[in-house]
C-alpha cells in the first residue's frame, strides 16, 4: 500500500520534491558565500591600497623635510634618476635609507605581532609583551656593555637573544601541547626577567657606554643603513616567506585543536612552524632597529578593525605596521623642533594609552 501525505502525494513525490529544494538551496548558500568572500577581498584589496597610498606620502614627506630641504618633485625626478648631486646625496644616501628602514622593520612587527596573536588567539600575544623584543635588548646590551662589542656582532647578539628567550619561553610553556593563556603568562615574566637584566647592566656599566646602550634600547633606525639595511631586508623576506608557507594552517587553527585533529591537521606542528618564523621576523628586526615598542600590538588590532573581521589579516598588518613605524620616525624627527625623539618613544607614547584600553575593554567583555 503507497502511503500518501494530505496533499495526495506519495512518499516518492514528497521525497523527490525535498531533495529538488535542498538541491536549489544549495547552490544559493554557496553563492552567498562566494559574495561574502568576494567582499572581503575587495574591502582587504581597498583598505591595503590605501595604506601604500599613505606610506608612499609618508616616504615623499620624509625625503622632503630636513635641514637640506628637497620639495616633492624633486625627490621623484631623483628616485627616476635625475637630480642634482646634491640632491641625490641628500635622498638616496642620508634620507632614503632611513625610510626603507622604517618601512621593513615596521612590516616585520606588524606581521609578526598578527601571526602571534591569531595563533595564540590572545589580543595581547605580542612580542614585546611576551618578552621576545626583551630578550634582544638583552643579547645587545650585553654585547656592548659586557663584552665591548659594536656593528655586526651587537645585531648577532641581539638576535640570539631573541631567539633564547623564545625557546625557555616555549620550554616552560610547553605541556603536552602548547597552550595559548600559558605561553603569554611565561612570557609576561620573562619579559621582566630580561627587563631587570638590561636595568642591572645598564647600572654597572660605564656612563658613556650605557648611554649609548640606553639609546639602542629605546628603539630607532637612524642609523640603519649599509650592510644592517641589507642583512634586514633579506632576513625580513627570508621569515615573511617562510610565514606565508606555514600560514595556511592559521584557517584550522582558528577552529581549535580538537576540530584541527578532527580534520587531520598537525595543530601543534603548525603553530611551532608559525611562530618560530614570527620570533625570526622579531629577532631580524630587533637586531637592527632595537625593540620598537607596541608596532606588534597595536598593527594587528587596526587592521582586523579596518578589515571588518576577525580573521588573521596578516598582510594588512604588516602594511599597517610600516605605515605605523614609518609615520612615527617622521613625528618624532620633526613634531618638536630641535629636539628629535626616537621611532620608539613615539610608539610607546602610542601604545602605552591603547594597551590600557585594551585591558579595560577586555575586562568588560569578561564581566
Amino acid at each position: 500500500m503507497t502511503m500518501q501525505d494530505a496533499s495526495g502525494r506519495t512518499a516518492p513525490d514528497v521525497a523527490a520534491s525535498e531533495l529538488a529544494a535542498s538541491d536549489a538551496v544549495e547552490p544559493d548558500v554557496a553563492a552567498l558565500v562566494g559574495a561574502v568572500r568576494a567582499r572581503r577581498r575587495r574591502r582587504a584589496g581597498f583598505v591595503i591600497a590605501a595604506a601604500l597610498v599613505l606610506a608612499i606620502g609618508i616616504s615623499l614627506t620624509a625625503a622632503s623635510l630636513g635641514a637640506a630641504a628637497v620639495s616633492p618633485d624633486r625627490v621623484l625626478a631623483v628616485l627616476l634618476g635625475q637630480g642634482e648631486k646634491v640632491e641625490r646625496f641628500v635622498v638616496l644616501e642620508l634620507r632614503l635609507p632611513r625610510i626603507v628602514a622604517a618601512l621593513v622593520v615596521g612590516w616585520a612587527f606588524g606581521l609578526a605581532g598578527a601571526v602571534f596573536q591569531s595563533t595564540l588567539r590572545n589580543p595581547l600575544a605580542s612580542p614585546d609583551i611576551l618578552g621576545i623584543s626583551s630578550g634582544a635588548s638583552l643579547g645587545a646590551v650585553w654585547a656592548m656593555l659586557g663584552l665591548g662589542l659594536a656593528g655586526a656582532s651587537v645585531a648577532g647578539f641581539a638576535f640570539a637573544g631573541g631567539l633564547a628567550v623564545a625557546l625557555v619561553i616555549w620550554a616552560t610553556a610547553w605541556r603536552q601541547g602548547l597552550h595559548g593563556v600559558r605561553f603569554v603568562l611565561v612570557g609576561v615574566g620573562m619579559a621582566y626577567v630580561c627587563g631587570a637584566g638590561v636595568s642591572w647592566l645598564l647600572a654597572r656599566g660605564d656612563v658613556r657606554q650605557a648611554q649609548a646602550a640606553l639609546h639602542w634600547t629605546v628603539g630607532s633606525v637612524a642609523d640603519v643603513r649599509g650592510d644592517d639595511l641589507a642583512a634586514l631586508v633579506v632576513g625580513v623576506l627570508l621569515a615573511s616567506a617562510a610565514v606565508a608557507v606555514a600560514a595556511r594552517v592559521l584557517v584550522v587553527l582558528a577552529l581549535g585543536d580538537d576540530h584541527a585533529a578532527s580534520l587531520g591537521a598537525r595543530a601543534d606542528a603548525g603553530r611551532v612552524a608559525l611562530l618560530l618564523a614570527a620570533v625570526a621576523l622579531v629577532a631580524v628586526a630587533a637586531a637592527v632597529a632595537g625593540p620598537i615598542a607596541f608596532v606588534a600590538l597595536i598593527a594587528p588590532a587596526v587592521a582586523r578593525r579596518l578589515l571588518g573581521g576577525g580573521g588573521a589579516a596578516l598582510v594588512a598588518s604588516g602594511v599597517m605596521g610600516a605605515v605605523l613605524v614609518l609615520a612615527a620616525d617622521v613625528v618624532g624627527q620633526f613634531a618638536i623642533p630641535g629636539l628629535p625623539a626616537p621611532v620608539g618613544i613615539v610608539t610607546g607614547l602610542i601604545g602605552a594609552p591603547y594597551l590600557i584600553w585594551l585591558l579595560a575593554r577586555t575586562e568588560r567583555t569578561r564581566a
